[in-house]
Formats: structure tokens, C-alpha cells, sequence
């Protein structure tokens, strides 16, 4: 797919025409793409999606979904896809009634040491603690403000807890 027309492989010869607005209404329609993609990932997050799968839903490859993903929202469709995993675990363990394991399943992570590292990575804590601490933390709030409270940070940007 080409988004500007003076990078197109084809020649432009003098009989061609080339509409102004081609390269918006080419980009718009990626967009919308990768939006059903996103959405897809927001509607099917616990079961078992990969790049690979979503591409073939989007017609495109892995590749340029995943390139045009990151440069659309600022991450890759995988992390997109933890990230939601992430924020739906977050919600189970603060309800207190299901294993960290269970809530991993839940999810649809199919590995527990992933699903820890990442969960990690996003809130800063591992989600065993996490378990033990939200649901003191949120206590008495609403769900709907809870969440909102403790949506996880993205991009690598949890303070990493001290050792000391």
C-alpha cells in the first residue's frame, strides 16, 4: 500500500492523474482498519490472538499491521493486546475471589511467568501483591472509579519498587 503518492513504485507518467485527496482517503481507510483491529483486541482479549491472526482479519501482513499499529497508537499490537489482559486481571484481583493463576487463565495468558513479568512491568508490583494491596486500596469506591484509579501505566513506565 502506498500512502504517498510520490513514493509509489509505479511511474507517474504524464497521462496519469493524481488525485489530492488519494493519499487521505487511503489513510483514512488504514486507519479504520486498524482501528477494527484494535477493537478486535478490545472485544477478544481472553482468547488466544496473535499478530499473526490479527493481520489475516485486517488483510494485511503481520509486519505492516504491526508497524502501522505502532505508528497509529504508540505500541505494537502485542503489548496493545497485554495491556488489556493487564487492565482485566487488575479488576479480578481486586475482587479477591480467584488465584493469581486463575486470574492468568482468565485473561486468556496461556503462561504464568509472561503474564507476571508483564503484569510487573505495567503496575510496579508483582500481582500476587497487587492482590493483597488493591483490595484495601479501593475499598468502598466504585467499581467504575476503581478501575479508573488503578489503570495500569504503559510503556515501561511503573516506578520500579525499591529493595531497601
Amino acid at each position: 500500500m502506498c500512502l504517498l503518492t510520490s513514493f509509489c513504485l509505479s511511474p507517474v507518467t504524464s497521462t496519469t492523474r493524481v488525485s489530492p485527496h488519494a493519499p487521505s482517503t487511503q489513510h483514512l481507510r488504514d486507519l479504520a482498519r486498524l482501528r477494527r483491529v484494535r477493537d478486535r483486541i478490545d472485544r477478544e482479549y481472553e482468547r488466544p490472538l496473535d499478530v499473526e491472526a490479527l493481520a489475516r482479519g485486517a488483510h494485511m501482513s503481520a509486519g505492516h499491521l504491526s508497524r502501522e499499529f505502532r505508528l497509529a497508537y504508540g505500541e505494537s499490537p502485542y503489548s496493545y493486546l497485554m495491556t488489556r489482559r493487564i487492565e482485566r486481571a487488575m479488576a479480578l484481583l481486586r475482587r479477591g475471589d480467584l488465584s493469581v493463576t486463575e486470574v492468568c487463565f482468565a485473561v486468556g495468558c496461556s503462561s504464568l511467568g509472561t503474564f507476571s513479568s508483564r503484569f510487573t512491568e505495567l503496575v510496579g508490583m508483582p500481582p500476587s501483591t497487587y492482590r493483597r494491596h488493591a483490595a484495601r486500596a479501593t475499598a468502598g469506591m466504585p467499581p467504575c472509579v476503581a478501575k479508573q484509579v488503578t489503570r495500569p501505566i504503559r510503556n515501561r513506565e511503573a516506578p520500579v519498587p525499591s529493595r531497601t
